[in-house]
């Protein structure tokens, strides 16, 4: 790795160095969400208002909150997955701007990832690869190989613990969807909200009884590749593991 690179990027991306925004030209702003097969059948996951958890304080999940890399056998319902789903990017309202409002904060409103989902052990879903399409609070399908839990884990560095996990939750980001209104400083606010997005998983899955834990260590070709992205424009940002202590 270049030396010095991270200090550069800390410099060039100052606040003093933005410059007009695609924004600021009155250029259209990108999709809210990424486009998917209109032919591809959707998944329905159970509605927010009918899913019932336990009722923890937030001192409690703060306090009780840990990385945990071994999980039990016991499988995540598709109620919890859909929790764990809306705790991380739910969609509480979309506005006229437009722009999303959901259960995390974003810098601008402009909530720029997508949720990727490595499902091994859910109830009601067959294992593989899937999307989650947050406008609708549904899910998608997109690689259904034998193997696809293998080559995620083989590409997150051979940590076996992603193999033995319930779902691995891997946040995409879109950067033009930041990059619109901040330019390249966009870039630090991608990071930010992740962050942002793991705490809240991190926090929900206390109130499931599950163990979470993130993951940053992963070789970004590989996984962009297993994931069919182009690395640049949509990239993976951030990992984590998710499953019943």
């Amino acid at each position: 790795m270049s030396k010095d690179i991270g200090r550069i990027f800390m410099e060039k991306t100052k606040h003093k160095y933005l410059g007009e925004s695609d924004q600021m030209k009155n250029l259209p702003q990108p999709p809210l969400e990424l486009e998917y097969n209109p032919n591809q059948e959707l998944i329905d996951l159970p509605s927010i208002d009918s899913i019932k958890v336990k009722d923890m304080g937030l001192r409690e999940a703060i306090a009780s909150r840990k990385s945990l890399r071994k999980y039990s056998s016991t499988p995540l319902t598709l109620e919890e997955l859909a929790y764990l789903l809306w705790c991380t990017q739910g969609v509480k309202k979309v506005t006229s701007r437009p722009a999303t409002i959901r259960t995390v904060p974003s810098a601008g409103a402009r909530h720029a990832f997508e949720t990727y989902l490595l499902i091994n052990n859910v109830e009601g879903l067959k294992p593989g690869l899937y999307r989650y399409i947050a406008l609708q609070h549904k899910l998608i399908e997109i690689n259904l190989d034998p193997e696809i839990s293998n080559k995620i884990t083989k590409g997150a560095c051979d940590q076996k613990f992603i193999n033995n996990s319930a779902v691995t939750f891997i946040w995409t980001a879109v950067a033009y969807r930041m990059k619109w209104r901040y330019g390249e400083r966009g870039y630090r606010y991608l990071h930010l909200d992740a962050g942002h997005v793991c705490q809240n998983l991190y926090l929900a899955g206390e109130s499931i009884e599950c163990g979470v834990c993130a993951i940053a260590a992963f070789n970004d070709d590989e996984i962009n590749a297993l994931l069919g992205l182009d690395g640049v424009e949509q990239f993976v940002i951030y990992m984590a593991t998710v499953g019943k202590k």
